[in-house]
Order: structure tokens, then sequence, then C-alpha cells
């Protein structure tokens, strides 16, 4: 049996010539026991430090709902004594906020749940017109909130530390994927939402890597790819909160680009702020401000409008979309409805369809168990906090918070003394974006 170290040379020796990594394993091949196959089961991530396998990965167990969250007495001091610190406006990257406010899970695995329905993204390659894609790519970005922000409950995310990374991947159902339009006019079902079996010989594989590359300004990155569909979709983000009374604001400064490379398409979108209301009482969370999707080459594009809702009367969650042509100006489509409820869309030739995101068959994501991660993939990080917080031990999972967040600060200040610069493990930094090392543009 080989050694890690051996592989880890192995995969630095090969990074650029993927063809010839892959000859070289397969004349390994009769030295591996019980590992015959292991160019097929095997997913190199391309780093001299990590081999993702994935038949270690299983089916996700986690559940992201989380309770409500009524504050009480002694939380509301706690609460009351933090707002008396803080001035309208000012930014809480830097402030510690009460553990009992979060939720069992990292940011980055967050970014990962927007995945949710790998199946609709999938289909956005299916659209025979660019037309198609871009509307299918719209209806793909609606209904992923949902999912990555599950619930209506106002908890917050573990803040990624520097160098903390997120691993998994989805194995969708093929005849799942197709593009939507074809699909009939409603896709309403009157049965609860439910979860497709995968059987991997009739499915595509999703894999999906995030990282924290940067620890102030806190930035996350992740990475999606499908080789067998030709597509995948980079992303860099930085999240600036701020404090507005009895709001929390989160603005999601960056841009992602989706990449079609069976088409030779690139669509650049952004992501909406978010906002915690009523903090004091029982927190809720609602998504806010103008989001964009454009398609250079084709000339498509579309704008989409998360409502935040009016002081007086009106609606919580609602969301408007609008996809069209720029050369022509025309419009092709129109959406409207609840990022976590139902949506309807109209298209330019007078069809409409409905989308209910609470009963879209759900897709669950496969993950190595904690014993098999790294000390920095976040569900290895963050255990003992989250274990915590499960059995309703604040206290300790406020040590246990506060040991990891001393660790990086001790950290930073050792990086500080030496003046060394942190490195990525799987992005760099290219002007004012961040890209994934080896993207399937560029090994295509």
């Amino acid at each position: 049996m080989l050694s890690c170290k051996f592989f880890s040379y192995i995969t630095q020796l090969f990074i650029v010539q993927k063809a010839y990594l892959n000859t070289y394993l397969k004349g390994l091949q009769s030295g591996f026991n019980g590992l015959n196959k292991i160019t097929a089961t095997c997913w190199i991530i391309h780093s001299a430090s990590e081999l993702i396998v994935v038949e270690d990965e299983m089916t996700d167990t986690e559940d992201n709902e989380e309770e409500d969250l009524g504050v009480m007495d002694d939380q509301r001091s706690v609460i009351l004594h933090l707002i008396s610190q803080l001035k309208l406006g000012m930014d809480l990257t830097r402030v510690v906020l009460p553990t009992f406010i979060l939720e069992k899970r990292s940011l980055l695995e967050m970014y990962a749940n927007f995945m949710a329905h790998p199946d609709l993204f999938l289909s956005i390659a299916a659209g025979a017109t660019p037309e198609e894609r871009i509307i299918s790519f719209v209806e793909y970005y609606l209904t992923a909130f949902h999912e990555g922000r599950k619930g209506a409950v106002a908890k917050k995310p573990y803040n990624p530390i520097i160098g903390e990374t997120f691993h998994c991947s989805w194995d969708v159902p093929k005849d799942k994927v197709k593009a939507l339009r074809t699909n009939g006019a409603s896709t309403v079902s009157k049965e609860p939402a439910k979860e497709f079996g995968q059987d991997q010989s009739t499915c595509y594989k999703l894999r999906f890597v995030a990282e924290q590359v940067s620890h102030h300004p806190p930035i996350s990155c992740f990475y999606c790819e499908c080789k067998e569909k030709k597509m995948c979709v980079n992303a860099h983000v930085w999240t600036k909160s701020k404090f507005m009374g009895m709001s929390i604001g989160v603005s999601m400064v960056g841009e992602g680009v989706l990449h079609l490379m069976e088409h030779e398409e690139e669509y650049v979108f952004t992501l909406p702020s978010a906002y915690a209301r009523s903090i004091l009482t029982i927190p809720w969370v609602e998504l806010g401000g103008k989001v964009n999707i454009t398609c250079a080459r084709t000339g498509y594009s579309a704008t989409v409008t998360f409502h935040t809702k009016p002081f007086y009367g009106g609606k919580v969650h609602r969301v408007t979309a609008e996809v069209k042509h720029s050369p022509t100006n025309t419009i092709v489509c129109k959406a409207q409805g609840e990022w976590n409820g139902t949506l309807e869309f109209t298209y330019s030739n007078g069809e409409t369809k409905v989308i209910d995101t609470n009963k879209l068959p759900i897709i669950r994501k496969k993950i190595r168990p904690i014993a098999k991660q790294g000390p920095l993939e976040s569900r290895h990080l963050w255990q003992h906090v989250t274990n915590s917080l499960k059995e309703g031990n604040i206290d300790a999972a406020t040590e246990h918070k506060h040991h990891l967040e001393e660790r990086q600060r001790a950290e930073e200040r050792q990086r500080v003394a030496l003046a060394a610069q942190w490195k990525p493990k799987y992005f760099a930094k290219e002007g004012d974006g961040w890209l994934y090392m080896n993207p399937l543009w560029k090994t295509q």
C-alpha cells in the first residue's frame, strides 16, 4: 500500500498533465490492494496535500432545520449589552456575537447547500437555445436560496477560519436532468418534497469545494463542477455585516461565473444581501437587493429583485425577475413570488409555469465522515461546537468556539511576525477576484 506522502508527491508532479497522471495511476493499479479501480473511484484534488476518496463519501444525514429562536430574558440582556456598544452602520466583522445565535454549520457548508437541487443546476446546460439556458439558470437561481437558507430562523452560520475547507458531492439521476421548459406548464406537486435515490451508474457526479481564503476581509470561495456536462461555477464572496438598529445586514460582495463549455458561454452573477430582523424578540431572516445575471456572448441578461418587507403592510420574502435579450430589448420571461415559497414564471409565448420550492425533490449531498476529514475541514474543525449546540450546552460551545478563534489569532500574529503571506490551497487571487486553481475550462 503506497503512503499518503507518495500520493502527494505524485499529485504534485503531475498536476498540470492530468492525462499523464491518469496513465501513471493505471500503471500502479496492481500495487493497490483492494483499490483496482482507483482511477474511477478517487477524485484527486489539485493540491499537493490532499486526496479525496469518493468511496469514503456517504449520504449526508444532517438536518439543516433550526429550531425557532425566541429570545429568552438572559439572552436578551446579552444582546442589549452588545447593542449598547454599537453604533448605526458599524461594521460587525470584528465583533464577537453570542454563541446562542449560531446555527450548526459553517458558512462554507451553507454555500454548498445552495446546490441542494443539483438536477436544476445541471439542467441549465440542457437548454436547446441561449434563451432556454438563461431562463433555466434563473429558475435554478431563484430556487437555490430556500434550501441554502433553510427556514426563516435568523441564526448565523460559523465564521470560517482562514484555511478552512468544505468538500462534498452529489449523485444526480440523469433522467432528472433536462430542459425545464419541456416539463409542462406546472411543477407544483400535491406531495411533500421527497428525496431521490441514487444509482451511481445512471447518475452525473457533481463535485464541490469551498475554502476561506482571507480572514480580514472575510472572503470565501467555492467551486463546483460536473465533468460529464462540461459545466462549472466559480465564486468568491466577501461578507460585510453592519448594525442597523433592530436589524443586522449582511452584504454579499463579489460575484460568481457559471461556465458552460459545450456552448462556450459564461454567466456572471451576483448575490443578494441578507437581513436578520427583530433581533430582540423572535429573529427572522429576509433577503434584499437587486442582483444581475449576464451572458456577454449571447446578449441575454436577467435582473432579480429581492424585496424587503415595507414597514407597514406588504408581503415578506417577495422576489421578482425579468429576463431579456439586450440587443433587441425583448423581454423573454418574467417571474414573481416568494423565494422560499411559490414562484410563477411567464414566458414570451404566453406559457406559464409554477414552482413550489417546498415541494421540489431533494438530492442530499455526500460527504466523508468526520473521522476521515482533514483537521481544517468544516465539520471536523467545528465538531465540538456543533455537538455542544446540539446538547444545548451554550457555555461549552462558547468555550470551543473561543479556542478556535484564539488559535486563529495566534497563527495570524505569527505570520505577521514572520512577514509571511497566507497561501490558499485551492484558489488563487486574480485581479479583484479569486479563481479555482484547476478549473474545468483549463483541463477540458
